[in-house]
């Protein structure tokens, strides 16, 4: 299982998993009862559900870069460019944009 956890402008926003059953996403509880709530995603509205896919949110899918650095990412950590999780997890620490990703 692996997870990370999902700040939106530097505040916990939610928590994402992977584990056997796909993937799992759900926002904190402080985080949304905070009146600056906001969702990291049209995709991902506010809600105290936990969303749930087979396959990788495309909103996190997109956070992932593209192309020759991508390309260098998976060279230099020697990452299985399949593993989307995992990707995720070693490249989009410091994103552009108000979301970024942080492995537990």
């Amino acid at each position: 299982m692996k997870q990370a956890k999902v700040y939106m402008y530097d505040r916990i926003a939610g928590l994402l998993t992977e584990d056997e059953d796909g993937y799992h996403f759900q926002y904190d509880s402080s985080y949304l009862a905070s009146n600056e709530a906001e969702p990291v995603s049209l995709t991902l509205p506010l809600t105290d559900k936990e969303y749930e896919s087979m396959t990788m949110f495309p909103f996190f899918d997109g956070l992932i870069p593209e192309g020759w650095l991508l390309d260098i990412a998976q060279k230099n950590w020697k990452l299985n460019p399949r593993d989307r999780m995992d990707v995720l997890l070693k490249t989009c620490h410091d994103c552009i944009g108000a979301v970024s990703i942080q492995a537990i």
